[in-house]
């Protein structure tokens, strides 16, 4: 069966048992701040679990996005060298809330092993929970498997495998897992329990459905949930390779399209070995489809939460790209194999094709910057290394991150390919020192270098009073009253403009509820540099009443980025009220360090319509 069939038998088998057919959430989860990403199909039913939520079905069947890559559900460093371990894949499930338990949960998932999709019963094994941390063993589920399987085909494991919770809290229960044997020409004993607790490869998990009887408290207490309910999930990539008859997810039709592609880019077929070729192969696969998910699903590379995962997925991609020889942007043109071979399934994929492959070319098209300016350091570093303790120094590795870029995956591979040892504890040691910089200059009332400074305590204190206000979640336009402005020329300088009001027209993951400040960018002609000081007329200068015009983007800035400021103020700071910016302005971004002319927005405040920004597009900002 090709992936897609088993995806839609899935669902219309349990459809026709009374299921409804919910939609996938997003990879984003939108209101659970205990989650970086979804990573299991009962996410979106966890309020419905804990009794807090009440909707008009009790039973529900999804084909769910999910991503792993941070926690106890974490699977970024398996990718490549494990043959079914992704950071993105499909969780078909099937739920229950109080209305069906584990009885009719054993059979129905029996019944579409075996009589549905025609699986050997004599390949299927179950676990249950054998009783562990005063919790009892499962008698319910295992006198349930005996009605269909023999005695030697159902084993007991403990809370490792056969206890399920979504995190350090919320709804768990004991669950009992479904494996089958692959055979004996997969290394192993033969023994099911001994091979599970082992790792063997022989016995694969295909499907683990759990008994939601309880509520983990932040203590680590369970109270018992309010009705009994049932959360499975079957990993598609895993059940795909069961059913074609293949030890590797990777040889399964939802990989083998962008693996034929990376192949020609490449020029060698992927050989399905462990070659270091065919792994850099099977991770550029697996962090295609994670990238373009989460871009689908509104998040952008960054340097910080959800938007640095992504960009270390994407840069590590980038990297095995590079081990395969190809060392330009190459990922952006495999992005329109994934929407072809999946876009029916998840029409986000269609509507976001074009935005998905511009932050993915842009990403690209930054890293290789980043390694233009920053490898040569490297290599310089790695050599006087090898010339001495055959140590790569933290501090050194530390700067090289820091201030030009570089990856630490990446510099450690360099030195362990090299035979260097990678000094860890200095690179933390650098790494923490500089977190307690950054936290010491985060407020935005204190002083970063002499760059801002208010007027006097009552502007403080009126701008205070105003509080924030986000709407570009909703809004792509809007505009601000300027309360006041000044010049205010001291250290380096820096012009400030405080707003009385504004909607944002800012759209970003990034926001999370904090308090965000907008940073606007002002550069002067290309090539050109601000004058070395101010002059005493435009020291202290006051700016009338205005409405500062609002670009479109997705990324807001908070209030620990700096920039450089410009000494003298540009011309468009002097223009009249509502005058349109230069056509050389640009969002400031990620601590990018130049001239800038900020301003904060505040409540209230009516729409005015952004201009398009050249600059923007000469630098490939997330934003175009």
């Amino acid at each position: 069966m090709h992936p897609n069939e088993i995806r839609a038998s899935f669902l219309a088998y349990f459809e026709g048992r009374g299921h409804r057919i919910v939609p996938s959430s997003p990879l984003v989860p939108g209101d659970d701040p205990t989650l970086l990403f979804t990573n299991a199909g009962m996410n979106q039913f966890k309020d419905v679990f804990l009794g807090r939520e009440r909707r008009d079905y009790l039973r529900a069947a999804t084909a769910q996005k999910c991503m792993r890559v941070s926690g106890k559900h974490n699977d970024l460093d398996n990718v490549g060298p494990s043959l079914r371990h992704h950071t993105f894949f499909e969780m078909l499930g099937n739920f229950s809330f109080g209305d069906y338990f584990k009885h009719d949960a054993i059979e129905m998932a029996w019944t579409l092993l075996t009589k549905e999709w025609g699986l050997d019963p004599r390949r299927l094994y179950a676990t249950v929970f054998k009783g562990e941390s005063g919790i009892p063993r499962d008698d319910e589920a295992y006198a349930r498997w005996r009605d269909f399987l023999p005695e030697n085909q159902v084993g007991e494991l403990g809370m490792a495998d056969n206890f399920w919770a979504m995190g350090d809290t919320g709804p768990c229960g004991r669950c009992s897992e479904i494996y089958y044997d692959r055979g004996p020409e997969v290394s192993g004993t033969g023994r099911f329990i001994a091979d599970v607790e082992a790792g063997s490869e022989r016995f694969v998990e295909i499907w683990n459905n759990v008994f939601m009887e309880f509520e983990r408290g932040a203590g680590g207490t369970l109270t018992a949930l309010p009705a009994p309910s049932i959360d499975t999930g079957m990993g598609l990539e895993r059940i795909s390779a069961v059913l074609q008859g293949t030890l590797s997810n990777y040889d399964t039709p939802l990989f083998t399209p962008v693996l034929d592609a990376t192949a020609r880019l490449v020029g060698r077929p992927y050989g399905r070995t462990m070659d270091p070729a065919d792994v850099s192969m099977r991770v550029v696969a697996d962090h295609l489809r994670a990238m373009t998910f989460l871009i689908a699903d509104g998040v952008v590379p960054s340097n910080e939460w959800r938007g640095y995962v992504l960009r270390k997925i994407m840069r590590r991609a980038m990297r095995h790209g590079r081990k395969l020889g190809l060392h330009k942007p190459f990922l952006h043109t495999l992005v329109d194999v994934l929407v072809r071979d999946m876009g029916n399934a998840y029409p986000e994929l269609k509507a976001g094709r074009d935005a998905v492959i511009q932050v993915v070319k842009a990403e690209e098209e930054r890293f290789d910057a980043v390694l233009t300016g920053g490898l040569p350091r490297l290599e310089d570093a790695l050599e006087r290394a090898a010339a001495g303790a055959r140590v790569l120094p933290g501090d050194e590795a530390f700067k090289l991150y820091d201030t030009f870029g570089l990856p630490r995956d990446f510099i450690e591979d360099l030195a362990s390919n090299q035979g260097l040892r990678f000094d860890a504890e200095g690179f933390e040691r650098e790494m923490e020192g500089q977190r307690e910089k950054a936290r010491a200059k985060s407020g935005f009332e204190g002083r970063k270098g002499e760059e801002f400074r208010f007027r006097s305590d009552e502007t403080r204190t009126a701008l205070a009073a105003a509080g924030d206000r986000f709407e570009g979640y909703g809004e792509t336009r809007g505009s601000a009253g300027v309360a006041s402005g000044r010049h205010w020329l001291g250290g380096s300088g820096a012009h400030t403009l405080l707003c009385r009001s504004g909607r944002s027209g800012v759209r970003s993951g990034l926001a999370g509820g904090r308090r965000c400040a907008i940073a606007r960018e002002w550069r002067g002609p290309p090539g050109s540099r601000p004058s070395a000081r101010a002059s005493d007329r435009e020291r202290g200068r006051e700016y009338p009443p205005g409405r500062p015009r609002v670009c479109r983007s997705r990324r807001v800035v908070t209030r620990c980025h700096t920039a450089q400021p410009h000494r003298n103020p540009p011309a468009a700071c002097r223009a009249a009220p509502g005058a349109r910016p230069p056509c050389q302005a640009g969002w400031i971004a990620g601590g990018a360090r130049s001239p800038a002319f900020r301003f904060r927005a505040l409540p209230r405040g009516r729409a005015g319509r952004a201009p398009a920004h050249r600059a923007d597009r000469q630098r490939g900002h997330p934003s175009q």
